[in-house]
């Protein structure tokens, strides 16, 4: 392992940990977005995380790919809505926002314990530079 693999293997898993916060907050940003009946629903955005091998020289984990969720939407009985169609509903997206929370809460969190692993190393490496010097 090399010295300064801790650091690449923590930040890594930051921007991971960013993209889902990013998915997570458009999520939510839009669960009241509405759409005329024939129309899809705002689609959850998901983030998809894969482990890097070590024995490929990166180690870590990456975006895999982002994934959009499968729900078409609740439809709404709103007719007085200006997208309402002529039987009065619209469709919004199927997201629950207690679902998102608990999401965002895990994302911070791991984001959280990454940069504490940063910021450790980043000490741990500037001790050992500093006990080369004497």
């Amino acid at each position: 392992m090399a010295v300064f693999d801790t650091l690449g293997i923590a930040g890594s898993s930051l921007l991971v940990h960013r993209k889902w916060m990013d998915a997570v907050s458009d999520n939510m940003a839009n669960i009241n977005t509405v759409n005329p009946y024939d129309q899809d629903a705002f689609q959850e955005r998901l983030v998809v995380a894969q482990a890097v091998d070590y024995g490929s020289g990166e180690g870590g984990v990456r975006v895999a790919r982002a994934e959009f969720g499968d729900a078409e939407g609740r439809i709404v009985y709103e007719p007085d809505h200006p997208l309402a169609n002529e039987d009065g509903y619209v469709r919004y997206p199927d997201i629950d926002m207690g679902d998102q929370m608990v999401a965002l809460m895990m994302a911070q969190r791991g984001y959280q314990a990454n940069l504490a692993v940063v910021e450790r190393a980043t000490s741990a490496y500037q001790a050992a530079l500093q006990l080369g010097k004497r």
